[in-house]
């Protein structure tokens, strides 16, 4: 029996964003900027490294990252 691939959710708070844009180029590819707030090119994602570390340093912890399945928050661990 196969399992389903393990999914995150990315969600951006946008009224925290300031629209630095550091999330771009740590997450290269899987966060775009609109109306200078950010947010995922696609909510639902394979897990990638560089949305945790978006997740962990943005400035002012507007991005979250959640196991897609249980809700479960992965980044930023506070």
């Amino acid at each position: 029996m196969d399992q389903d691939p393990v999914q995150w959710r990315i969600e951006v708070d946008r009224l925290a964003c300031s629209g630095t844009g550091l999330c771009l180029g740590t997450a290269h590819g899987r966060m775009r900027l609109e109306a200078g707030r950010a947010r995922p090119v696609d909510e639902l994602i394979s897990p990638d490294d560089g949305v945790m570390d978006a997740a962990e340093t943005c400035p002012m912890e507007a991005i979250t990252v959640r196991e897609a399945t249980t809700g479960e928050v992965l980044a930023p661990l506070r």
